[in-house]
């Protein structure tokens, strides 16, 4: 694999978290994106925004906002004489397959020019407050977004699961507990090996009745995500209300 320089770039990505105040150039930006276009799509459901105003995470000359977009389905339907029947799962479910095959496609062609990166995922939850800002049109819903620059640091690629817990040919395996444990032990020493978490100087504080046992010498990625998916996001009611607000209903009754 080392002499693939693709596959050798997309082993080599991480998040960055530090940027240069270097400006990127136009044409490198359109590049990024007209890369971001030739990932497989159901129907083209995105729009990509950028910002290249105030200040962003980490620092970053940019801001891109992936969003799943129906609305310009809607119009190209409308000059047909159709009107879109399906449901909006449906609409949702392949709108946010192309936007994030669009997404990573954007990370890869930016590594390509020598650019970092870093994906925000809480957009659906902020999804009303960016419509505001960029005065989006129903039907246009804020998936992900992705800050990108010039990297003021070079941090190593972070761990992932082994091979064998991941690619699973012709049947799912019964996962035994030495699988598990031993996909854990990889994540969890990787990440106490770079000092991951005592250098983000963050611990996910404990909710409820449970005690910390945990110290930067041994909190690490399994445990680090086994509080934010043990603890967050308990209720539909928050994610249902930024989809409604953008013109999606999810539920058995709804209608398009």
């Amino acid at each position: 694999m080392s002499g693939n320089p693709t596959i050798q770039t997309m082993l080599n990505r991480k998040s960055i978290r530090r940027y240069t105040d270097q400006p990127v150039a136009d044409e490198i930006i359109h590049a990024i994106v007209r890369a971001g276009q030739q990932a497989p799509f159901a129907a083209q459901l995105y729009s990509v925004l950028l910002s290249r105003k105030g200040h962003h995470a980490f620092g970053a000359p940019l801001l891109f906002t992936i969003c799943v977009d129906a609305y310009k389905l809607a119009r190209i339907m409308e000059k047909r004489h159709w009107q879109i029947v399906s449901n909006d799962l449906t609409l949702l479910v392949f709108g946010i397959q192309d936007a994030a095959l669009m997404a990573e496609n954007m990370v890869t062609a930016g590594e390509s020019y020598g650019l970092g990166s870093c994906f925000l995922g809480a957009a659906p939850y902020i999804a009303e407050k960016i419509a505001k800002q960029y005065k989006l049109p129903p039907r246009v819903f804020p998936l992900v977004q992705l800050v990108m620059g010039y990297p003021a640091e070079n941090p190593p690629p972070r761990p992932r699961y082994p091979l064998e817990f991941t690619l699973f040919e012709d049947t799912y395996p019964e996962l035994t507990d030495e699988m598990v444990e031993q996909a854990m032990h990889q994540m969890d020493e990787g990440y106490l090996a770079q000092d991951y978490y005592r250098k983000a100087g963050y611990i996910i504080p404990l909710e409820g009745e449970r005690e910390e046992s945990f110290d930067y010498d041994n909190y690490s990625w399994t445990e680090h995500i086994s509080r934010k998916w043990g603890q967050w996001h308990r209720s539909l009611d928050e994610i249902l209300s930024q989809l409604e607000k953008r013109g999606y209903n999810i539920s058995k009754n709804s209608e398009p």
